[in-house]
């Protein structure tokens, strides 16, 4: 499909996310359980809870474009879940485990909130006021997710150091 506007764009972009919240979905349920320090195997599964509720706010705005939700593969996403993947074959401590799990969680959570940030804004420019909300509300929550894997690595890291 040649892109020819920001609409064809922002659709493109949108199948896009859409594919890599499906990646997502499928690669927490493993992180989860290869976690060892509890309270990061319990963020992992909120934050699987809430991607599948991405997919659905995602469904709502193909809607409101009158748009039937489709994917387009998202490398991006596939390359750091694949690097994430390596970490779960290595042999390593709990502690480092742990450490590394958050570390690919992390770059995964930057790459969603920057694509999140991009269809957010061109919503806003093609006057989709309703998708830029549900966008936004996506794009707050992966902040907030960012915020508690921050606040999960000051310990784990520090255990991983000993």
């Amino acid at each position: 499909m040649a892109m020819q506007s920001l609409d064809d764009l922002f659709v493109r972009e949108l199948k896009d996310v859409y594919d890599a919240e499906h990646q997502v979905v499928n690669a927490l349920p493993k992180m989860a359980k290869a976690a060892n320090a509890s309270d990061l195997q319990s963020t992992f599964e909120e934050h699987l809870k809430q991607s599948k509720g991405h997919i659905e706010r995602l469904k709502q705005v193909f809607d409101l474009l009158n748009r039937k939700p489709a994917r387009e593969t998202c490398d991006g996403m596939k390359g750091l879940i694949e690097e994430g993947q390596k970490v779960l074959e290595e042999d390593m401590s709990d502690e480092v485990r742990d450490a590394a799990l958050i570390a690919a969680a992390q770059r995964v959570e930057h790459y969603e909130m920057a694509g999140y940030g991009t269809l957010r804004t061109y919503a806003h420019l093609l006057g989709h006021a309703e998708a830029a909300q549900l966008l936004q509300q996506i794009l707050d929550e992966e902040e907030i997710t960012d915020k508690k894997l921050s606040q999960l690595a000051n310990g784990v890291n520090q255990a991983a150091l000993s």
